[in-house]
């Protein structure tokens, strides 16, 4: 990138069941004053648009409390969608929010993917975007993927090439792949390198277990979220 600051947009993942939290909405928890998703949305700061994939009340619930969601030319700058048929995996949940930028015009070279239920996520973004800045660039061009230091990589916290991704998209598409189809399928084919983030900035919440290991009590949740609507993890719908 040769020191320039990274021109990105953001793909939010908010739409899957929780189905091992009871049906409670990952995106609805608190942590330390704010949702996740809220969390997940100020860990994408300075990407030039950021859709949230999932239900209508998702951006609802964020222009509450991060105030303007244009630009300056007046163009949204935060958009959300839901991938057709509603749960029908994070593959089919990327490929509608790269369809939802793509309406907005060409998209950024790289887009941020980002599940919604990781709350220290912040920190392996920063990371991840020193490495997409650095003179070199990465390695193959088609991003970068988070790794923790035990070498277990988290897919949904990414820079990866817009193009590469939207072609992924499409091939798995072509193959009756997309829906129900996993996010390890969908990045098979593009050559990203793995970067080593910060201890525990991939912690997510599946479970009452994994909220209790962050801090997050049972009962911390947004009062007025729909129920209905849950996080995302990579493999579909839990």
């Amino acid at each position: 990138m040769q020191g320039n600051r990274l021109v990105f947009d953001a793909v939010i993942l908010a739409g899957g069941r929780s189905s091992r939290l009871g049906g409670v909405p990952k995106q609805s928890l608190m942590f330390q004053g704010e949702t996740l998703l809220e969390r997940a949305v100020a860990a994408a700061d300075g990407a030039r648009r950021t859709v949230i994939v999932g239900d209508g009340e998702t951006l609802a619930g964020v222009a509450r409390t991060r105030g303007p969601l244009t630009g300056e030319a007046g163009a949204p700058t935060l958009l959300t969608c839901r991938e057709e048929p509603p749960f029908a995996g994070p593959a089919a949940a990327i490929a509608a929010g790269l369809a939802a930028l793509s309406g907005m015009g060409e998209g950024a070279p790289y887009c941020l993917v980002l599940a919604c239920d990781m709350p220290l996520a912040a920190r392996a973004v920063a990371v991840l975007k020193d490495a997409l800045e650095q003179p070199t660039g990465p390695a193959g061009g088609a991003g970068v993927m988070a790794c923790a230091e035990d070498g277990r990589m988290q897919p949904l916290a990414g820079f990866y090439s817009t193009h590469e991704l939207r072609k992924s998209c499409q091939d798995l598409a072509s193959r009756n792949a997309l829906v129900n189809g996993s996010v390890r399928s969908l990045l098979a084919s593009l050559d990203v390198q793995l970067v080593t983030v910060p201890a525990g900035s991939t912690s997510d919440v599946d479970t009452w277990d994994d909220a209790a290991a962050l801090g997050i009590a049972a009962g911390s949740q947004r009062v007025g979220q729909d129920r209905r609507t849950g996080g995302a993890n990579v493999g579909g719908t839990s």
